[in-house]
């Protein structure tokens, strides 16, 4: 990047300065701060080459440049809209890419998931006064609009049908149903920071005390919605790696999670036989 001026270093700090319009180059930390990223993921783009540094010094600190700040903007850009690291690394190496016209279709973009949040806060509304007004059910889709066409919906709940059985897809839409708003708000806030601390962990083998703490955590979890025997447990842990629907959910919280998860799970089980 010919903005980037490489300034001769000393052997003892292993210095390496980098000149851009009024600001030095981002090390992988400042830039992982910068953009509300962690530095693991930061690596792993840099291992899959997603996205590169600008430069390396002689300790292999990493570099980054402006270019490379706007370039991870665009894959926080698509990450946002789900797509696989994959698909995003084909679509800013295509020949044709331009970052204007990327710019203007992200902002298509957002301008339609405004309109899905807003269908979403209503389905929100809509199921919490359920909760409150047993007189006021809803139809099994009803609980999806907002994330899925109801053919989809339709779909996902023959598959937990077929996979689960009728009494365990019941048993949890009433655990659901029963619900109180604070009570399932913080079951949803439990969810989700159990994967923050395991995404965490992911430096530990699945197995290992610290991550298996969480797992049980998960499991519990898990069984507030239905009784998560064994056989459904390891099940869900394959439906988490198989199901790019589950992975890409996973995927938001730190790449490589759901295998990871699975692995927990797996080892949760075998410890437990």
């Amino acid at each position: 990047m010919n903005y980037i001026h490489y300034m001769k270093s000393s052997q003892t700090n292993c210095a390496l300065k980098s000149h851009l319009p009024g600001k030095n180059g981002w090390r992988v930390g400042e830039l992982a701060r910068l953009a509300g990223v962690s530095i693991r993921t930061l690596h792993h783009y840099d291992a899959i080459g997603l996205l590169r540094p600008a430069l390396r010094n002689g300790c292999d600190y990493r570099i980054y440049g402006h270019n490379d700040l706007l370039r991870l903007q665009q894959i926080l850009f698509y990450r946002e809209l789900d797509l696989p690291l994959e698909e995003i690394k084909e679509i800013l190496e295509a020949p044709g890419f331009e970052m204007a016209q990327a710019m203007r279709d992200h902002r298509c973009n957002l301008q339609k998931r405004q309109r899905r949040l807003a269908e979403l806060i209503a389905t929100i509304d809509r199921t919490l006064e359920s909760f409150c007004d047993k007189e006021k059910s809803m139809k099994d889709y009803e609980y999806y609009q907002g994330f899925i066409d109801p053919e989809t919906a339709a779909e996902y709940d023959r598959e937990a049908r077929q996979k689960y059985g009728n009494e365990n897809v019941e048993a949890s839409w009433h655990n659901i149903r029963k619900m109180g708003k604070p009570a399932f708000q913080a079951l949803m806030n439990d969810g989700e920071e159990i994967n923050r601390k395991l995404a965490a962990l992911m430096h530990l083998e699945p197995d290992s005390s610290e991550v298996q703490v969480l797992i049980a955590e998960h499991h519990s979890f898990i069984g507030r919605f239905y009784t998560p025997t064994p056989e459904i447990y390891a099940g869900l842990a394959e439906i988490y790696v198989s199901d790019s629907r589950f992975t890409a959910y996973y995927e938001k919280f730190a790449p490589g999670l759901a295998r990871f998860l699975a692995a927990g799970m797996k080892a949760f089980l075998q410890n437990r036989s």
